[in-house]
């Protein structure tokens, strides 16, 4: 087991993405109390909701999990963009009978700036706090790791990689293209390189002395298997537990991860305004025609893309939901949370004998 591993106590080398909106506190407490390393994501979440998640994961397990923040730059308000791309999604709410927003709003604010959710962590102190979209401010990662607490942060290539392990994070997600949701991208209007998980696994490991987290495309435990082969600490899977009874995805959302969508995820901005990795829907088939630099700013863009997806549920049509799942999506099991991860074992296990 890597040291990183024998630190949280963690039985398997598995981490459950967080998925702001799919995981659940019973889901992070199953997988957890399976041996590997539940996580919640509060990234929409305000900091007394991230209270009620932690404590509600500490009353289902008393093992180590993860609480995973969004770092992302706060938008930039531009009303002449967003009323722009308010009238492109008129003919869409129009479908099912329903106007847009009169106006956008930042659904939900950055990490950076928000004190009161890092007060909730300094006092609440789970085992692992994760970052997404980028790095915290110096002064809050500091104030983490004296309150003791694992740091974890995403990284898409090598370059962010090199920032998050200067500035004293324990391990490092690398999160190829392959991943399903938000690119972690330090800047989503930057060059994407677009490296694949088992690359950039491998580019972290030779490079950096910190360990590196497999993620993306990982669906068994003979991916995970590869993730370990490659020299990463662990493998991080998300889209594996989408299907899960303790996730929160609908009904529609889960027809489609076992539908023939699941085969044709897409890389979309214009859900959220960042690119995520969506299966293919009515959606992602609006957006793929459209400049990345017409859509407003993250999270501004999703605030008019959650309510074209309610209107357009509220009519029957489920085509319009920020269905996320990564390319490794056709291999999805509908396993409780602590069952999947007891079957991810035995195939890593049978995989490592191979």
């Amino acid at each position: 087991m890597h040291p990183l591993l024998k630190r949280l106590r963690l039985e398997l080398p598995i981490i459950q993405g967080p998925m702001a909106g799919v995981s659940t506190p019973a889901m992070a407490a199953a997988v957890s109390a399976a041996g590997a390393l539940g996580s919640i994501g509060v990234g929409a979440a305000d900091a007394e909701a991230t209270r009620t998640m932690i404590r509600a994961v500490r009353e289902r397990t008393d093992r180590a999990f993860n609480v995973n923040v969004f770092c992302h730059q706060p938008a930039t308000p531009n009303a002449a963009k967003e009323a722009a791309w308010l009238a492109r999604l008129a003919p869409e709410f129009a479908r099912y009978g329903a106007k847009p927003p009169s106006r956008l709003t930042e659904i939900y604010a950055s990490f950076l700036t928000d004190e009161a959710k890092l007060d909730v962590l300094l006092s609440e102190k789970p085992e692992v706090v994760s970052f997404h979209f980028g790095l915290p401010r110096r002064e809050q990662i500091e104030a983490l790791r004296t309150a003791g607490i694992v740091l974890i942060a995403t990284a898409t290539s090598l370059h962010e990689a090199q920032q998050a392990a200067a500035a004293g994070i324990d391990a490092i997600v690398a999160q190829g293209y392959e991943a399903g949701g938000h690119r972690g991208a330090f800047d989503p209007r930057g060059v994407d390189d677009r490296l694949g998980t088992f690359a950039l696994t491998r580019l972290l490991v030779e490079k950096l002395a910190v360990p590196a987290i497999a993620a993306g495309g990982v669906m068994d435990g003979a991916g995970i298997a590869t993730a370990l082969a490659l020299g990463a600490a662990a493998a991080q899977l998300g889209t594996a537990f989408i299907a899960c009874p303790e996730s929160l995805a609908d009904a529609a959302y889960r027809a489609a991860l076992f539908g023939p969508q699941a085969a044709h995820t897409v890389m979309t901005s214009a859900i959220s305004g960042r690119p995520a990795r969506c299966l293919s829907n009515r959606f992602t088939a609006f957006g793929s025609q459209i400049p990345v630099e017409e859509i407003p700013d993250y999270p501004i863009a999703y605030d008019a893309g959650k309510a074209l997806h309610a209107a357009a549920k509220a009519k029957g049509e489920f085509g319009y939901g920020a269905q996320w799942a990564g390319q490794g999506a056709p291999l999805a099991r509908a396993l409780p949370a602590a069952e999947l991860v007891s079957q991810l074992a035995k195939e890593l296990a049978a995989a490592q004998r191979a």
